[in-house]
């Protein structure tokens, strides 16, 4: 895909200041594009489109021509309370777009007129040729043309938390763009090494800003549980709109007074619309987002609380994004039938591994202390140097140097 791209630039001096800016002229910067948002009173306004929301606000009005106040201040609260926890939430669930934007870095080293100048990300132009090292984010899509020992992490573009080797070679087939090895990906990570890359895509035109262009398209579905309110909210006022159609029709008939009829039917229909129902559900669904943010699964959006409770089978190949991407020996059998267990959470440098009728033996500060068991000391240590920690267990005389990464 990225073989394609031609780009006219002096690889040892990089662009001149005319060209670049010749080019931002034409290519426009390298950042994402995005409506202004609305203001937050448009957004709380929003809230009130709902089905349901709309036959409260009708049954408040009534309630008021009736002389009831009590009841429309009743219905007026409940209003309130539902419109404002639905505002707060999604609020929260528009900050995702924001997020991403964040993952471009703000500034970069790039050859400019033979020169290496730390300029912002947001100048970068194609044809550019920027320097990379251990902890910088990538600026925009670069085509590597030196590369020495990187590793980059693509978790935020690919979802893999395994950072990706990269090289500078010549790559003539790949089924996506996303594997492409000497390509480095706008905000992705480099984990280590040292790479020079020259730009072949920014802003919009990167594989990042697709990403940000489906998200912002993307409109969040209606759950369940919203679809049900919204029909509940039409059948309701499809039977209040027939209760006082049939009360006034049968009135007149009997030849009663016709603004007695509709003040009778109003009441009736206004009576029959639970205006307790949209605050009940909210209540019952903000103590199931607590529950499930005491548990470490936090929700962005309210009804999805319902969602997800109906949820029977979850088919998810994310082993590492979903969970802490940590896994621990728990239980050792060894060809002879010889049993141990492990014990510790995680990387701590803290457990015991018992073998079967011996005394426990534990680690602290990364030295076994303990009773000796049945065949001799099992060790375990922890190589809390290496950059990636991993834990080791050998048990003696059971297997020879029986390791586990």
């Amino acid at each position: 895909l990225y073989e394609v791209v031609v780009v006219d630039v002096d690889v040892r001096n990089g662009l001149s200041s005319s060209e670049a800016q010749r080019r931002q002229i034409q290519l426009g910067p390298n950042e994402f594009k995005s409506d202004p948002p609305d203001p937050l009173w448009k957004k709380y306004l929003r809230q009130f489109i709902e089905p349901m929301i709309g036959l409260l606000l009708a049954s408040a009005g009534v309630s008021v021509l009736l002389g009831q106040f009590d009841d429309a201040i009743s219905i007026s609260m409940a209003i309130l309370i539902v419109v404002t926890v639905g505002f707060i939430q999604g609020y929260r669930s528009e900050k995702a777009v924001e997020s991403l934007k964040k993952l471009m870095p703000p500034k970069c080293n790039c050859m400019r007129d033979g020169t290496l100048r730390h300029i912002l990300a947001q100048d970068l132009v194609p044809g550019d040729i920027v320097y990379l090292s251990i902890g910088d984010r990538v600026p925009a899509d670069l085509r590597l043309i030196e590369a020495t020992d990187v590793r980059i992490d693509e978790s935020n573009l690919t979802g893999e938390t395994k950072a990706v080797t990269k090289s500078s070679h010549v790559i003539t087939s790949a089924r996506g763009a996303h594997l492409l090895s000497n390509i480095g990906f706008m905000g992705t990570l480099v984990r280590s090494g040292n790479a020079i890359g020259v730009v072949i895509a920014t802003g919009e035109n990167s594989e990042f800003g697709e990403v940000v262009r489906m998200m912002q398209s993307e409109e969040a579905p209606r759950t369940p549980l919203q679809k049900s309110m919204d029909r509940l909210g039409k059948h309701l006022s499809i039977i209040s709109i027939a209760i006082i159609v049939c009360i006034v029709l049968i009135g007149l008939i009997q030849g009663r007074h016709f603004l007695e009829l509709v003040t009778i039917g109003v009441s009736l229909a206004v009576a029959a619309i639970p205006e307790g129902l949209p605050i009940v559900v909210t209540v019952t669904l903000a103590i199931g987002q607590m529950r499930m943010a005491s548990r470490n699964a936090i929700i962005k959006k309210l009804p999805a609380v319902e969602t997800l409770g109906c949820v029977n089978v979850i088919c998810a190949d994310k082993t590492g994004t979903m969970t802490k991407n940590e896994m621990t020996v728990t239980r050792v059998v060894t060809s002879a039938l010889e049993r141990a267990d492990v014990t510790g959470v995680g990387y701590l440098p803290a457990g015991q591994v018992l073998l079967e009728d011996t005394s426990k033996s534990s680690m602290l500060d990364g030295a076994m202390r303990g009773g000796p068991p049945r065949t001799a000391p099992p060790l375990l240590c922890e190589a809390a140097d290496h950059p990636n920690i991993r834990r080791i267990a050998e048990v003696s005389n059971l297997i020879p140097c029986f390791c586990l990464f």
